[in-house]
């Protein structure tokens, strides 16, 4: 079954809404803003470091595994 035709909204009438749910966005601050970047940067090099450590110790399992470390 179809659902009902939508009404159409104007131009002016969806302009007018933009704006009205523009003045509801709660922005942060430049503190938080500053904290969470800098949070991200060093989740990104915590994960960096977690991921080489891990792969290497892969590598070295596999190449003690496989004989092929000497």
């Amino acid at each position: 079954m179809m659902p009902p035709a939508a009404q159409k909204t104007s131009v002016g009438e969806f302009a007018r809404q933009v704006r009205q749910e523009a003045h509801k966005v709660t922005w942060p601050s430049r503190k938080e803003t500053l904290v969470t970047t800098a949070m991200v940067f060093v989740m990104s090099v915590l994960a960096a470091i977690f991921f080489f450590v891990v792969d290497h110790a892969i590598a070295w399992a596999m190449r003690l595994v496989l004989g092929l470390g000497g």
